[in-house]
């Protein structure tokens, strides 16, 4: 049970060392929410909602006025102290506002102690690293660099122009010559007959996997592409729940599906999905490139236990700032979890990033 004192949310804008590039246009900031929970003891737990629109449907306005809203309601209603209500309140918010609802779902089961946070040792979790170069004589010295800080799985962004990528992806090919793995992104930014070009076109050698080439719900388009490639396929924007992961596997729509805790909403249920993907033998992905430190954090945990390839979980290696005031380690390629590892939120880091928040007392 729990005893809730008050409820803050916050709006930040989260700049970003360097511009993100993807198909869908530019990120020079992430544009997050927390969520703070705080019980009458002064206990804490808190959840990140970053948005990053034409990923998902969720606008900023939309999901900050949500956040209020819902903040304020939670907070008023007497069921507030019940967990069963709460589950049940931000289930019901994550019908509309998934990536909002998980920034609440989270800060609750970190609030009441969930054992997905709680490591019993010493853990670490390899991450993919981001190509940036466009130009093979740039990609030199960018592949370099990935390799000498650990990465051994590279990513590469594409779906801007067909003919660029496929030279662009060979470029990336004889620079990294088998020394790392390739994961390509398309970030929805083909059509069918563009997917199909791509992959009629792409060499395997040294590809693990092409994510998401078209649009979240066109999955005949997808499954286009699926039947023409000769590498691995993986679903990301398509992917929201179980019934996604069902359809992809009763589709044999891809061999790789990633999963973000912002679509899920509670580390509970990312497990479950996780398990779920495995079962119908298919290979989990996880993480989030666009998110801050406490979302990383969050899904570092739970790769750490469950999840055997490189995660994207390196948004907080974008961001400009930490907003946790115990920084995540990354060394050697990884991210590094050290045991009973609970962070607190950074409150100068985030008046530093502010652009608004409320305070919400609970009734009880």
């Amino acid at each position: 049970m729990m005893d809730l004192d008050r409820v803050t949310v916050y709006r930040l804008r989260v700049p970003l060392l360097v511009p993100y590039r993807l198909a869908f246009g530019p990120v020079d900031y992430f544009d997050t929410i927390i969520a703070e929970a705080i019980d009458r003891d002064g206990r804490s737990g808190f959840g990140e909602a970053t948005i990053l629109t034409g990923y998902t449907d969720e606008t900023i306005e939309g999901s900050w006025n949500a956040a209020k809203q819902f903040a304020a309601n939670f907070a008023a209603s007497p069921g507030a102290s019940a967990e069963t209500s709460a589950q049940r309140e931000i289930a019901s918010l994550g019908e509309k506002f998934p990536f909002t609802a998980t920034a609440f779902g989270t800060a609750l089961e970190m609030l009441g102690g969930s054992d997905l946070l709680s490591l019993p040792s010493n853990l670490e979790v390899p991450l993919v690293g981001l190509l940036n170069a466009k130009d093979e004589e740039t990609m030199h010295g960018e592949v370099r660099q990935l390799l000498d800080a650990g990465y051994r799985t590279i990513k590469v962004k594409i779906g801007f122009n067909v003919a660029k990528d496929i030279l662009l992806v060979k470029a990336v090919q004889r620079v990294v010559n088998g020394r790392a793995a390739i994961r390509l992104d398309a970030n929805q930014g083909y059509t069918a007959d563009q997917g199909v070009a791509f992959v009629s076109a792409l060499d395997p050698e040294g590809i693990e996997l092409f994510e998401q080439p078209c649009a979240a719900g066109d999955w005949d388009a997808h499954l286009a592409v699926a039947r023409a490639s000769g590498v691995p396929m993986m679903l990301d924007e398509s992917i929201y729940g179980i019934a996604d992961i069902d359809k992809a596997a009763e589709l044999e729509a891809a061999a790789y599906i990633k999963v973000k805790l912002m679509k899920l909403i509670t580390l509970d249920a990312l497990a479950k999905a996780i398990d779920r993907i495995k079962a119908l033998g298919m290979k989990p992905v996880l993480g989030n490139g666009v998110a801050c430190d406490p979302g990383c954090w969050m899904e570092g945990c739970i790769a750490a236990r469950m999840i055997g390839n490189a995660g994207e979980m390196n948004g907080f290696l974008k961001a400009r700032t930490p907003l946790l005031k115990d920084r995540l380690e990354f060394r050697d390629g990884a991210m590094r979890l050290p045991a009973g590892f609970r962070p607190r939120l950074d409150a100068g880091r985030i008046r530093e990033h502010l652009v608004d928040s409320a305070v919400f007392a609970s009734a009880n």
